[in-house]
């Protein structure tokens, strides 16, 4: 099995940071690629811009909340696009508002988890995550 690539769509700095930590205590190694909004993630998956191409098979960990373009635009957009619509993506945003876990289960994501304060349930989250990775099947293209 290939190794998983993590695309984190994240502007947060803070945030970064927790998702690496959390990574490294978990001790998982897979390579994490950061796009800093949804343009920068776009441009990423397809290769644009001077940027090199995200290897797959790759997840999407999304926030929502971002400058430039949200998380819900990027996943209109990661849906139109034929090479880029089957996309694992999981969001991860501190929204708990019914409204946009609609919006984004309407897009065809894989889960909706919320970030919260406590690292204990944030570590409970990216373990699910690895675990849902080692276990799946991914697209070829």
């Amino acid at each position: 099995m290939a190794e998983v690539n993590i695309l984190l769509v994240e502007d947060d700095e803070v945030d970064v940071m927790a998702v690496k930590r959390a990574l490294k205590e978990l001790k998982i190694a897979n390579p994490i690629h950061r796009a800093a909004d949804g343009i920068d993630a776009l441009e990423m998956l397809r290769g644009e811009n001077g940027k090199k191409k995200l290897p797959r098979p790759y997840i999407v960990l999304l926030d929502l909340n971002m400058p430039r373009m949200s998380g819900l635009e990027f996943l209109d957009e990661l849906r139109k696009d034929r090479a880029l619509q089957r996309s694992i993506v999981f969001v991860m945003t501190t929204s708990a508002a019914e409204e946009d876990r609609v919006r984004a289960y309407d897009k065809c994501i894989s889960g909706y988890v919320l970030k919260h304060s406590a690292a204990h349930s944030f570590l409970d989250a990216v373990t699910m995550l690895e675990h849902y990775w080692r276990v799946i099947e991914f697209p070829e293209r």
